[in-house]
């Protein structure tokens, strides 16, 4: 992936392309192509403190100067209100991503590469620098950091928050500490000398969080600055960030990291070993599929969203970068389509271990905080997604000897739970479908304290998935011989059915009602929730039914990069999603286009219309390449973003790289198109006789 001056020297267009690579602990670097940071989020070193959770952007990026002869030459770029300064851009020959970020500058006869790497499970950034020089000339590099150690939610303005940095310099290497938050930055050159010159950058701008309407301006610590003399006609060295809470952590990673040169391109090339295995393992559990270009970068995303913690046990799925945490909707969601179809099922059991633990009044969290250990279970669905995610762990292990040793008492008490009630009024009703109060599904945000999309009563993807959560448990229990659990089940799940397709059904449209009030009365909003009613494995609806409601969606909702949350003819439809928060929430659920929907669509029009050649050829074309065949070329490089505008050209929003995003179509293709099914499928259908 590799873009060239001319598109380069298209600013603006060139800063709306970012990259991102993360270390697999939550910590992450990111920036654009142009090396000028245009978020608060950007940074070359965000490090997770408590794995995967409080991140700090320790070191916002180094900027580099050129010396030769006599002559300065800055190669970085900064944005200020008054407008960018120095233009070190202009001096970038060529930026390319494979996998990790290198830029490449021409300066008379010097040419300049920088490749950003990250090594696995460290909090730590490596720069790696090559110099080459034509001639006898004099050439000189200078590389300035810049530092914050903030919260990366939060800027600095180092007037009313100041950091109160000191610094241990050494011979080719500083020490910082940082009172507050308590933070120690090491930074280290193979080569050269450091030289301590304290001073701020204050005020750099982001325009990415100005026209998000959030803090745009951050104030950034310059300690001093290494340098190298280019004495050869080639010359490589590399600088060293890494970040921890206390000195006893920051000797532990100082001493495991290379002080060489040399050393540094070994783990370099070990750092590369590990996603080229990514696709190896990949293609290996997949034998059938053709090598593409694009399912690489999307493999290779997938990495990005599985974190585990320091003690190397636990796991989870960030929901999105930059600013998402691990929300139990997104990772249930999300882990068919990253652990399952890519054959990592030890992350998945160590993922549903780790929300089984954070399992709170018979609820999975809806998501734990970055700065708050304690979870937030406002969800209706994020257990109910959960079962289903055992449901297809199950698909593809056969694996129940784990469910019944480690997660199946907890399935029948999270049910217990929710058939006698718990918070945010979730319960069974009479009719047997299940109620729960206002802002509890996905489509949950708020302005002036008020929810947008409130979807009080019974929702109808939320039905969709209780009946597939009873299906489910009627089947454990019939593996694990508890007849009588199982009866009571298929009971619950029948009286749900019956229930379903008395109320939902919209005759009017040949749909189903997004929500019913606890009165009964439907909501007929197309919107397209009713697409997962059709897609689960254990559905309440016949093919007739199925079938009108996939010729509904793809007719009113469907676009190049996903289905819109609302049809454009209804009048709350917002087809635009920029502006501050409030605007932006108007939009967000309410027209705004969500790429993992295109999964459920894909399972539900195969499903309806048949598995035929030309029927999937068809999907495939229409459905899926569009997403993977463009977006990962723009927005987040090599990724897929959270959102796209309602109106056309659907220009990518949000966060830049979004777990489902990824997830949901990648399932959809190798299950769906490429009928490449859960080895265990039959063994499941199975039991249900």
């Amino acid at each position: 992936m590799s873009i060239r001056k001319e598109m380069l020297s298209k600013v603006d267009a060139a800063l709306e392309k970012e990259w991102l690579i993360t270390n697999g602990l939550g910590g992450y670097a990111s920036s654009t192509v142009l090396g000028l940071n245009t978020r608060k989020y950007h940074g070359l070193l965000v490090a997770a403190f408590h794995p995967p959770r409080d991140r700090r952007l320790c070191l916002a990026k180094l900027d580099e100067e050129l010396i030769v002869g006599n002559s300065f030459y800055p190669l970085f770029s900064n944005e200020f209100q008054s407008g960018i300064f120095p233009k070190g851009y202009m001096f970038l020959k060529r930026f390319s991503l494979l996998p990790f970020p290198k830029y490449v500058y021409a300066i008379e006869n010097v040419e300049v590469q920088k490749t950003i790497f990250m090594p696995r499970e460290k909090n730590a950034a490596i720069i790696l620098y090559e110099v080459f020089k034509k001639g006898d000339l004099e050439v000189k590099m200078r590389i300035y950091p810049l530092i914050t150690c903030r919260h990366f939610h939060s800027v600095v303005d180092r007037w009313r928050n100041p950091l109160n940095f000191t610094q241990k310099p050494q011979r080719k290497k500083s020490v910082i500490n940082v009172d507050a938050p308590h933070s120690k930055l090491i930074m280290e050159a193979t080569d050269g000398i450091y030289f301590p010159m304290e001073k701020w950058v204050e005020k750099i701008y982001f325009r990415e969080e100005f026209s998000r309407g959030e803090s745009f301006l951050d104030d950034w610590h310059q300690p001093g600055f290494f340098e190298i003399n280019i004495d050869r006609k080639s010359a490589k060295f590399a600088v060293t960030a890494f970040a921890s809470e206390n000195e006893e952590q920051a000797l532990k990673i100082s001493s495991e990291m290379p002080a060489t040169t040399y050393d540094i391109e070994a783990l370099y090339d070990k750092t590369v070993e590990h996603y080229e295995s990514l696709l190896t393992n990949f293609y290996n559990t997949s034998k059938s599929l053709n090598i593409e270009n694009w399912l690489n970068w999307i493999v290779l995303a997938v990495d990005a969203f599985i974190v585990g913690s320091i003690d190397e046990v636990s796991k989870s799925v960030i929901a999105g970068y930059h600013w998402f945490e691990d929300w139990g909707r997104d990772v249930f969601v999300s882990l068919p389509g990253l652990m399952l179809v890519t054959g990592r099922f030890e992350d998945a059991r160590q993922t549903f271990l780790t929300f089984k633990k954070h399992r709170g009044d018979g609820l999975i969290p809806n998501f734990i905080s970055d700065q708050e250990a304690k979870p937030v279970y406002n969800s209706v669905d994020a257990t109910l997604w959960y079962v289903n995610a055992v449901l297809q762990y199950l698909k593809y292990t056969g694996d129940f000897k784990f469910v019944e040793a480690n997660l199946w008492e907890d399935l029948k008490s999270m049910f217990e739970s929710l058939l006698k009630g718990t918070a945010f009024n979730i319960r069974v009703d009479s009719d047997g479908l299940l109620l729960h109060g206002p802002q509890l599904t996905w489509m949950d945000t708020v302005v002036d304290n008020q929810p947008l999309t409130p979807r009080a009563g019974k929702a109808v993807e939320v039905q969709a998935l209780w009946y597939n959560m009873l299906k489910t448990l009627e089947v454990l229990a019939k593996k694990f011989k508890e007849e009588g659990e199982a009866e009571k089940f298929a009971h619950l799940a029948e009286n749900a059915k019956k229930s379903f397709n008395e109320k939902f059904w919209n005759t009017g449209k040949s749909c189903l009602f997004d929500v019913v009030d606890e009165s009964g009365i439907g909501d007929a909003s197309i919107r397209p929730n009713q697409i997962i009613a059709v897609s689960l494995d254990f559905t309440m609806l016949d093919s007739l039914k199925s079938e009108k409601i996939v010729d509904l969606v793809y007719k009113e909702l469907l676009t190049p990069y996903g289905l819109r949350t609302l049809a454009r003819s209804d009048p709350r439809y917002v087809g635009v999603y920029f502006g501050d928060r409030r605007s932006r929430d108007k939009a967000y659920h309410n027209g705004t286009v969500w790429p993992w929907l295109l999964g459920p669509f894909t399972t539900a029009f195969l499903k309806t219309k048949g598995y035929a050649d030309f029927r999937r050829e068809y999907a495939l074309k229409n459905f899926l390449l569009p997403l993977f065949t463009e977006q990962v070329f723009k927005a987040g490089l090599g990724t897929i973003s959270e959102i796209f505008d309602g109106d056309p050209p659907h220009n990518p929003r949000g966060c830049i790289a979004q777990a489902w995003s990824i997830a949901e179509p990648l399932r959809a293709y190798i299950e769906d198109i490429m009928q490449i099914r859960p080895k265990h499928e039959r063994e499941i259908s199975a039991l249900l006789g």
